[in-house]
């Protein structure tokens, strides 16, 4: 069985396609640096050469890392998206525990979360949320859930 895991932010086609030309932007220093070390003319000394040789391979190291790791990140974005939308069942989600979280720019809450619904056995996962008076323990939540991956969202209170 597959470990709970919140689906990452939606991203529609244009966010998407604007997404992957920054991060193919991100990818093009280094292979251009090294262009440019190989094919410029040779009579510059060998300091400059190796200074751009050896940029352009970090570059293109450091560059095609964060490329490629953002590239995956809308790709998995559009997936857990579709996954949803195709397959995902209605469920409930209780906090069961609020604790504040401190990471990142933005503070808000985190939530320990016991999510459950047809089609799937129980489970507990975390997720964070921003502050919101309303996120007690007891609480519940209206979540989506892919009963196959366990890949779930949530999409707002339960309507009294």
């Amino acid at each position: 069985m597959s470990v709970a895991r919140e689906a990452e932010a939606r991203v529609g086609p244009i966010g998407a396609l604007l997404s992957r030309l920054t991060f193919l932007a991100i990818c093009l220093p280094g292979p251009v640096l090294l262009a440019v070390a190989m094919t410029t003319d040779p009579l510059r000394s060998p300091t400059d050469f190796w200074g751009l040789l050896a940029g352009g391979v970090l570059t293109t190291i450091v560059g095609g890392g964060f490329g490629v790791f953002g590239w995956r990140l809308v790709a998995r974005s559009r997936r857990d998206a579709r996954r949803l939308s195709a397959a995902g069942v209605a469920a409930t989600a209780e906090i069961l525990r609020v604790a504040n979280h401190l990471g990142g720019e933005d503070p808000g809450l985190e939530l320990h979360l016991r999510i459950s619904g047809p089609g799937f056995a129980t489970f507990e996962a975390d997720t964070i949320r921003a502050d919101d008076p309303a996120l007690v323990p007891g609480a519940v939540l209206a979540a989506v859930v892919d009963p196959v991956d366990r890949v779930f969202t949530i999409t707002g209170p339960i309507s009294t």
